[in-house]
């Protein structure tokens, strides 16, 4: 007979793992709650047409996309900027602003697997749509990073490298370069910190040629980690666009310092992430020890409404996987050991005992309580070992001798000491033991 098993890159949760994974995500919607964001969802099948020409090519390459029966394009979601996009879009008019929302939904892409990257993940996803100005990212940076605080993790742990593809244009713009040349030089510097030198052979085989003293200036604007650094090298560049960018980046880490979180920033113009549709300032996280691929990501794209059919509206947003996440809590220490302990553990006698049993079993549980009972007749001696095993706190036992006297046995499973009370004070008895 055939065995089957799940497909590669897709992942099973057994209850224990299953448990990590609520856990992680419950505590990534606490903080997006506390934040003032309010959850959506969206469908997991989306048009093709969706996906192209909005996410780039490399996410468009990694597809999972298919005709459907209906002879329609379609393609379950890569990620979930352009799904937002189209919902906020469709009703922009009647949100109020700034609209906040938030997600945590899984994803597929189909791409070479490797720690922690499947086919099939799962993201906290954070959007901020109606602000243009650097408030937007203060606050979805605070929030990236309380997302991340939530859990025990430190400055010690991760860090967020912040960058800016405005400026980045805007550099190179004064050099004379046409908008196809700064992305293709962009291309290279996003490439740049895997491949080294390599990462700007794309740009030599389109145009010919990197010009030396180009090519010095761009890797010397990629050293720069301080605002005092950036300010320098500019300095010299008389350009009213750059003047006022910086003074947007004085604003979006003067906001990030009175958080009190400078020390979990450091300006990084190395990173310009790869999908086509950012525009601003962008950010990712990443592990101190540098063991691990990128945390999260995100920045603003404040033309992708626009160009789904909705409004012109500006946007900033990020998101979390939680595959390298997990393995980041792992690491540190910081990923509880999940029991699934029950309050209660029923002790059955025989028949007459189950029948006595099953009212108050099924009163507490009502009541909100955790309770077990073994669904046959066990000798009473595996009733205990189960209800130990099972992390029990209380054991109700049902014998023949207390159901003559109407009474039932309460076994703090702790300290083993024991009390009668009623058969029709059980509910209260166990509610005032658990409280106590």
């Amino acid at each position: 007979m055939a065995t089957f098993q799940s497909l590669p890159g897709f992942r099973d949760f057994y209850p224990d793992e299953l448990a990590r994974r609520n856990y992680i995500f419950r505590l990534w919607r606490q903080t997006a709650t506390a934040f003032g964001f309010a959850e959506y969802d969206a469908p997991v099948l989306e048009p093709l047409d969706l996906y192209k020409a909005k996410s780039g090519d490399e996410i468009e390459a990694q597809l999972f996309s298919f005709t459907d029966k209906g002879g329609r394009e379609v393609a379950l979601r890569p990620e979930m900027t352009p799904t937002v996009c189209r919902l906020v879009g469709a009703k922009a008019n009647a949100l109020k602003r700034p609209i906040k929302w938030f997600s945590i939904a899984e994803f597929y892409r189909y791409e070479r697997m490797q720690k922690g990257r499947g086919r099939s993940f799962c993201q906290l996803n954070a959007d901020l749509f109606g602000e243009p100005g650097p408030e937007a990212e203060i606050e979805l940076i605070g929030m990236l990073v309380q997302s991340l605080c939530a859990f025990g993790l430190t400055e010690q742990d991760f860090y967020v490298r912040l960058s800016d593809r405005n400026l980045w244009f805007y550099y190179l713009g004064a050099m004379g370069l046409d908008e196809l040349r700064i992305k293709s030089l962009l291309g290279a510097v996003d490439r740049f910190e895997k491949y080294g030198d390599d990462a700007f052979k794309g740009y030599i085989e389109q145009f010919g040629s990197l010009d030396s003293d180009l090519k010095q200036k761009v890797l010397s604007f990629l050293q720069i980690k301080s605002l005092a650094a950036l300010e320098a090298t500019l300095a010299s560049v008389d350009n009213d666009k750059i003047t006022e960018r910086l003074a947007d980046w004085r604003k979006l880490l003067g906001g990030l310092a009175a958080m009190g979180l400078t020390r979990y920033i450091e300006v990084d113009l190395g990173v310009v992430r790869g999908l086509a549709y950012y525009t601003g300032f962008v950010f990712e996280a990443f592990d101190r020890k540098g063991e691990l691929r990128a945390i999260a990501g995100g920045g603003r794209y404040d033309d992708l409404v626009e160009k789904l059919g909705g409004p012109t509206l500006p946007a900033v947003g990020f998101a979390i996987g939680d595959m390298t996440f997990a393995l980041l809590l792992e690491q540190r220490g910081l990923m509880p050991a999940f029991v699934q302990a029950v309050d209660v553990y029923c002790v059955i006698g025989g028949a007459p005992e189950r029948a006595a049993a099953f009212g108050a079993i099924q009163a507490l549980r009502a009541a909100g309580y955790r309770v077990e009972y073994p669904l046959r007749e066990v000798a009473f001696g595996k009733q205990f070992k189960a209800a130990s095993e099972a992390g029990a706190r209380l054991a109700l036992i049902y014998g023949g001798d207390e159901l003559a006297k109407g009474m039932v046995k309460i076994r703090d499973m702790a300290d083993r000491s024991e009390r009668e009370v009623p058969l029709a004070e059980v509910v209260t008895a166990v509610r005032d033991s658990l409280q106590g």
